[in-house]
């Protein structure tokens, strides 16, 4: 394989072969190292446009081949410019901070660039993808359990939607969809990829059916079975439930058991959408937030959430051993030539080229042990509760609901949510979004990163209140039709 040729255009005629030398690993290690300084410098970048950036970074492609100095010089300004998520002081998504062990594992996929749909070509690390499987499974309490890696949880619950389409209608998936309305239903507060994902498998958005929330933004399960009697009534066909744990919001867990039930009567394939709220299932003094999941058909569980893995890493689970293999099997003899199915994931996957998400998770797992993700999960409960007693202690802010998970929502009494957000941001103090709990704009604060201390939730709470102080009065109450938050 050819070397790179420091600081001079290669020959154009020759392939861009490149072999991992020392200076290749040199380089890598200087930016790596860069953007941790940055991260502790600047945790929060300064905004600029679009326009600013296609001038200043060379983004635009122009056909031409560029010194490997130049190209390097262009990652380091890039990443400058990026947004940090791994600083202290970004809440903004359900995921923060770096993970060193799982950054490694990522790192490592990269370099082997292991497809994961034979044995034959990914060796051992099929076998510990099904370590991570089985592991999840069994903490879900499906004995033995199955299930797939995906792109994400939106597409872990698509294909959800997809399974729950074919076991109740049969023979669609050979025959194409019957003429028959499909509905789906999910709580009010549900992640926005039911609805997305019904639309992209023929259910279509608009037989999924919104169920009342209560006041903790957990799904009404007495108004969950009437709509579905009078579905039935109506001549509909219900396919699918899916109920929350850890809505993106308030952080709400549906529950389980009780919808459970519904399912069973109903003949309906109840799904979990725990890509949030899963790892709830490591922390022994919460997993009761999720009792009954190990009666549904399958869940979601996003290990790059609160498990700090890098994006993604992403799992769906099913209670029967082979389901996604009898839906998404595609036969191909000039790739699944060796080893039984099991050993051959790409049988059962949603894809056939697909990178090791899984290398990531199981080195995480191998360092940390359950009782070192159970002492993180407490250590950001904890995180949660101090927010929220800081909160309640000020006259001056207002607690939007307990938490019931890591998430906590509050509003400075008559200030924007929306403009304290923007605000922060702007002054470069933090990377905060805003969340609707109850028809009001809410500041929305989720704890991820265990680098996170009470020390820099006292900082910026400080911050949010001197940011505050400099608004006029503004009501965050908004129009009822925009309140869901799905």
């Amino acid at each position: 394989m050819g070397r790179i040729h420091q600081g001079r255009s290669h020959d154009d005629s020759k392939a861009h072969a490149l072999s991992i030398d020392e200076s290749v690993v040199q380089k890598t290690l200087e930016l790596v190292r860069a953007h941790s300084r940055l991260d502790e410098e600047t945790p929060v970048r300064p905004h600029r446009s679009p326009e600013s950036l296609r001038e200043t970074l060379s983004i635009e492609l122009d056909g031409e081949a560029h010194p490997f100095d130049d190209v390097t010089d262009a990652l380091a300004g890039l990443l400058s410019a990026t947004p940090s998520t791994t600083s202290q002081q970004f809440f903004n998504q359900l995921f923060a901070g770096r993970d060193t062990v799982a950054t490694m594992g990522d790192v490592l996929a990269v370099i082997a660039n292991t497809p994961m749909y034979t044995f034959k070509a990914g060796g051992p690390q099929v076998l510990l993808e099904r370590a991570c499987i089985n592991r999840m499974a069994a903490k879900v309490g499906f004995d033995p359990g199955d299930g797939i890696f995906t792109p994400g949880g939106s597409l872990s619950n698509m294909a959800a939607l997809i399974i729950a389409r074919n076991e109740a209608l049969e023979g669609s998936r050979e025959s194409g969809l019957p003429g028959a309305r499909l509905i789906v239903y999910t709580s009010e507060e549900c992640h926005y990829s039911v609805r997305k994902g019904a639309g992209m498998v023929g259910i279509g958005r608009g037989n999924v059916r919104f169920v009342p929330a209560d006041e903790h933004g957990r799904m009404d399960p007495n108004a969950l079975r009437s709509m579905m009697l009078e579905d039935r009534d109506s001549g509909a066909v219900p396919i699918m439930i899916n109920a929350t744990s850890g809505t993106t919001v308030q952080g709400a867990f549906d529950p389980i058991d009780q919808i459970a039930d519904i399912a069973s009567e109903q003949g309906v394939w109840l799904h979990v959408d725990a890509a949030w709220g899963g790892a709830v299932l490591l922390c022994e003094s919460k997993r009761r937030l999720m009792d009954g999941v190990d009666r549904a058909d399958s869940v979601t569980w996003d290990a790059h959430k609160l498990m700090g893995a890098p994006l993604t890493s992403a799992v769906l689970l099913t209670r029967e051993v082979g389901v996604c293999k009898k839906h998404f099997d595609e036969a191909a003899s000039y790739l699944y030539q060796e080893d039984d199915d099991e050993l051959n994931p790409g049988r059962s996957s949603l894809q056939c080229g697909r990178r090791n998400d899984a290398l990531k998770l199981w080195a995480a797992w191998k360092y940390r042990g359950d009782a070192g993700y159970d002492a993180m999960i407490r250590q950001f409960y904890a995180l949660a509760e101090y927010t929220a007693d800081r909160v309640r202690e000020d006259p001056g802010m207002t607690l939007s609901h307990d938490p019931q998970y890591v998430n906590v929502c509050f509003e400075v009494n008559a200030k924007s949510s929306e403009r304290i957000c923007y605000e922060l941001g702007r002054r470069q103090k933090a990377k905060v979004g805003y969340g609707i709990v109850n028809g009001r704009k809410t500041i929305r604060m989720v704890y991820a990163n265990n680098e996170v201390t009470t020390d820099h939730v006292d900082r910026l709470l400080d911050d949010i209140l001197a940011i505050a102080a400099e608004l006029p009065d503004e009501d965050n109450a908004i129009e009822p039709a925009l309140a869901c938050s799905c």
